[in-house]
């Protein structure tokens, strides 16, 4: 895996680029919604949980979506929610969006996301994110130690595409300080 620092890479460099949307990506347990959230509150942005989106654009829930439609099915129902979200954002509705942990994975997606606004990892290890989610029964993904780690370690370099990668092993606050002592997050807060 790269090693990403804890700051922006290339999103300064987009000179005259306005940020319509952040997007918050990282894997399971790493507290995209709940982090996403406060971040949006601080903004004074909207907020969307890509999840909650695609639920409601299809009528039906994720597991739903998968039984009926298979992967392919569910991937395709993603990228039209995240088309309508980026869509939205780049009208100038500015939005924290919070992704699904495999969203990042897929390349359209990226190249959609970039168009509209940076890409925060929020990375912490394995067993971290484990401990956080191996009691939830929603987590189908989170019943099997051994195919957690192997997903995981699987979207890490997908993962280390984003603009940005803060560390999530802290409770939501203190990831949430994080984000909001990087200067391109500064700079938006004073421009509020």
């Amino acid at each position: 895996m790269k090693n990403v620092p804890d700051a922006p890479l290339a999103l300064d460099c987009r000179a005259g680029t306005i940020v319509g949307a952040i997007f918050v990506t990282g894997f399971m347990g790493s507290g995209k919604s709940t982090v996403g959230q406060a971040m949006a509150t601080r903004l004074g942005w909207r907020f969307a949980d890509l999840d909650d989106e695609i639920e409601r654009r299809a009528g039906q829930s994720i597991p739903s979506i998968f039984e009926e439609r298979g992967e392919d099915g569910f991937r395709e129902c993603e990228h039209e929610a995240l088309r309508e979200q980026a869509d939205r954002a780049a009208q100038g509705t500015p939005l924290v969006l919070a992704l699904g942990g495999g969203t990042y994975a897929f390349a359209p997606n990226r190249r959609l996301m970039r168009a509209v606004g940076p890409a925060i990892w929020l990375d912490a290890a394995p067993e971290t994110l484990w401990e956080r989610v191996r009691h939830e029964a929603h987590r189908p993904l989170a019943r099997d130690h051994e195919a957690f780690l192997r997903l995981h370690a699987s979207r890490l370099d997908s993962y280390s595409k984003s603009d940005c990668r803060v560390d999530a092993s802290g409770t939501p606050g203190e990831v949430l300080g994080r984000i909001l002592r990087l200067g391109w997050v500064k700079r938006l807060i004073a421009d509020a």
